[in-house]
């Protein structure tokens, strides 16, 4: 998973993601716009929603809607 780092300095938390893999599916997922914690998301194959939680070091984690 990708992603943009522009943020680093105000915590891992403000991470932006450019892709993900579904975890219903395992597709991957690229998106225009770049999503973080607290954003929800949606696999373009399989039609699953997610929401976009960050653990404090950083970790990516995807819970279903």
């Amino acid at each position: 998973m990708a992603f943009d780092d522009s943020d680093e300095d105000v915590g891992e938390r403000a991470r932006r993601w450019t892709d993900f893999d579904c975890p219903d599916c395992n597709a991957n997922n690229p998106v225009d716009e770049s999503f973080g914690h607290g954003d929800e998301i949606r696999c373009y194959y399989c039609g699953s929603g997610f929401h976009v939680k960050v653990s404090e070091g950083g970790k990516l984690r995807l819970q279903p809607e």
